[in-house]
């Protein structure tokens, strides 16, 4: 159990089988706290590092989902699921992933590179008038997607072990690897779906630095772990201010910030504390989160 006045950020590494919110339970029942969410969901077939936010910190997650992510994944050629991963029924199946070498698969991988448009898989938890598109997919419904622009950053083929090819990619939020095996084994003429998907890093922070879920109940790891509401913001531009400013954004008032470029920033009184989060625009900052008063 922690301190119930804490709020902060802990990176936990899930492993394969619990699905995201099976976590988010278990992380309640071992720090004591009702209140904790989550930055991005993992599917159950997949591990790694997830974000709890935990007291008031839950109102931040909004600036940490939109981080880019690094992933280990796995495709196997030749095989087409309905889920685009192992948990799926098998669609179609093609022998001719035999005849593909690395010449052959590096080619087809490269337009699956820089800003492209996806379309996210029948099953997933983008909703579509209001309904999660997993449920829609189990019921039976299937829902005409429009593609969507994300980003690949980088996406390295590691091996080639036919029919798996095993990568990794560093990618903008939204991004479905799912479907980036999916669209390799399209362009490959054999179709895939994922075997393996391991989340290795949420912006700056690395899968290294998390907790196991048997952790979770050893104060000692989860204090080592602990991110608070500052550390957590680390990606976003910060502005100190005075105990006058303090007090207006305390309110919910702007301040004038002048010379600071329009974006999102962290504002932060004398000692290091966090006080808000807003935008600046027109050289005033007005506070969206506010963590003072």
């Amino acid at each position: 159990m922690i301190d119930g006045a804490l709020d902060g950020i802990l990176p936990v590494d899930k492993p394969v089988g619990p699905t995201s919110h099976d976590i988010v339970t278990q992380a309640r029942r071992a720090l004591g706290r009702r209140r904790i969410g989550h930055t991005g969901t993992l599917d159950p077939f997949a591990s790694g590092l997830m974000l709890l936010c935990i007291g008031r910190a839950t109102r931040l997650a909004e600036y940490l989902t939109g981080m880019d992510k690094t992933y280990t994944a796995t495709v196997r050629l030749g095989v087409s699921t309905d889920t685009l991963d192992l948990d799926g029924e098998v669609t179609a199946v093609s022998d001719d992933w035999a005849r593909l070498n690395v010449e052959v698969i590096e080619a087809a991988a490269s337009p699956l590179r820089g800003a492209i448009l996806q379309v996210p898989p029948q099953f997933s938890a983008k909703k579509v008038d209001g309904v999660a598109m997993h449920r829609r997919a189990r019921r039976g419904e299937v829902v005409h997607l429009e593609p969507r622009p994300v980003t690949v950053h980088e996406l390295t083929i590691e091996s080639i072990e036919l029919p798996d090819v095993r990568f990794t990619c560093r990618c903008s939020s939204g991004t479905y690897v799912r479907s980036l095996a999916r669209d390799l084994g399209e362009a490959l003429g054999v179709g895939g779906h994922l075997t393996e998907l391991r989340r290795t890093s949420v912006g700056d922070r690395g899968v290294a630095s998390s907790l196991t879920l048997a952790e979770l109940g050893d104060p000692a790891r989860v204090r080592g772990a602990w991110l608070n509401p500052l550390e957590s913001l680390a990606h976003l531009p910060r502005i100190d201010v005075d105990g006058a400013s303090v007090e207006a954004l305390g309110h919910g008032k702007a301040v004038a910030v002048p010379d600071v470029p329009d974006s999102p920033v962290a504002a932060v009184a004398a000692e290091g504390r966090l006080v808000a989060v807003g935008v600046v625009a027109d050289g005033f900052l007005r506070p969206r989160k506010v963590f003072v008063g």
